[in-house]
């Protein structure tokens, strides 16, 4: 008879079964509302009219122009 063979142990193969639960995370996006208000300069024309009284002086004639 022979003898028994001595086994041959190889390295082990892994299998994963991988799961998955699902895990709810809250992320808070703040919203801020902003309300302008926009000044915006319109030019308002005002006139003041102004009198001004002129004397225009000739001068003393030295002559007579229609002579």
């Amino acid at each position: 008879m022979s003898r028994p063979m001595k086994p041959i142990v190889c390295p082990p193969k892994y299998v994963v079964h991988n799961r998955y639960t699902p895990r709810v995370v809250p992320y808070i996006h703040p919203v801020v509302h902003v309300n302008r208000n926009h000044i915006v300069n319109i030019p308002r024309h005002i006139v003041r009219p102004v009198v001004r009284n002129e004397v225009v002086d000739p001068g003393y004639p030295t002559q007579c122009r229609n002579c």
